[in-house]
């Protein structure tokens, strides 16, 4: 038995979004860490969003507003010479200290927001 898709179920019938046809986003787990609680009214809510290339370490400090994400501040990998790291920038010990460079930035930025 076949099952023909009548003109009454096509018209009635919605797309799922882009990203989540192509499977990048997960909605139902992306609406419970973006969601703020009430009582909080519109300070925003941070998350640290770690991405691991082949070649590059991305940490970056996001939240999230109606018209987007907004990433408060960025740090990556291919950074770290600047600072004494040469080699072998996406292993455990690069990660670690692409983590410590986005929170010293982060501190900085919002420590001089607020007494400024």
């Amino acid at each position: 038995m076949t099952f023909t898709k009548t003109s009454p179920y096509l018209s009635r019938y919605q797309t799922p979004f882009r990203r989540r046809r192509e499977g990048k986003t997960d909605y139902y787990q992306r609406k419970r860490l973006i969601t703020q609680h009430k009582a909080k009214y519109s300070s925003p809510k941070y998350r640290l969003v770690v991405r691991i290339t082949n070649k590059d370490v991305i940490c970056q400090i996001v939240s999230s507003t109606l018209t987007g994400d907004v990433v408060l501040t960025a740090a990556y990998s291919h950074e770290l010479p600047k600072y004494g790291i040469n080699h072998g920038l996406t292993n455990w010990s690069a990660c670690y200290a692409t983590g410590l460079l986005v929170a010293r930035r982060a501190l900085q930025k919002l420590d001089h927001s607020k007494f400024s």
